[in-house]
């Protein structure tokens, strides 16, 4: 069975176009297992730590993608080779996946988009948050977050396909559609 991660930056966008192509493919995003904001703690500036494993709850995230597992439900596409078809895909999505020892066995494929610092800035600027950002939440709790997540990414003991964050997403869409369309190819031969 494939299961293929997309993580950090436009990556629920990467996600929903994949599965809009792939046969037999689901989605689950991390983002839909956040805490209530109730139980979310926050730093010594008053920043709320969504960015951390512990905002967010993983065995609920966990026990979804086991049942996924145990019985994979998806939408076909009928637009691809009949020898793909029946490997069922489910793209995991989210920006703390490889930071959570349980998952590290589930993996087929893992794909991780970086961004530079302003363009960072830039799109979340234009994203709505409940609750909103703080003024200096950015600079002072998320990008600070991401280059450490980064950093620790290193120790991973698989492959981790780093994508630039920064090319169109028509790019990078192709990227990761060729490249998961190969490693199908593979798996079935």
């Amino acid at each position: 069975m494939k299961l293929f991660v997309i993580s950090i930056g436009e990556k629920t966008t990467l996600a929903k176009n994949l599965q809009k192509h792939l046969p037999n493919c689901s989605v689950i995003s991390q983002d839909d297992f956040f805490k209530p904001e109730s139980e979310i703690e926050t730093d010594e500036n008053g920043f709320l730590q969504y960015d951390v494993l512990e905002a967010l709850n993983m065995e609920e995230m966990m026990s979804a993608i086991s049942c996924w597992m145990e019985n994979p439900t998806y939408s076909p596409v009928s637009t691809h080779e009949e020898s793909i078809k029946e490997i069922p895909i489910l793209i995991i999505e989210g920006f703390l996946l490889f930071h959570y020892k349980p998952l590290d066995t589930v993996w087929n494929r893992s794909y991780f988009l970086t961004i530079p610092y302003e363009e960072c800035k830039r799109r979340r600027s234009t994203r709505v948050y409940k609750p909103p950002d703080a003024p200096g939440y950015f600079d002072g709790h998320v990008w600070p977050m991401y280059l450490k997540h980064k950093k620790e990414m290193e120790n991973v003991s698989w492959e981790i396909v780093y994508l630039d964050g920064t090319k169109s997403e028509e790019d990078l869409f192709s990227q990761v559609y060729e490249d998961v369309i190969q490693e199908l190819a593979k798996q079935k031969g």
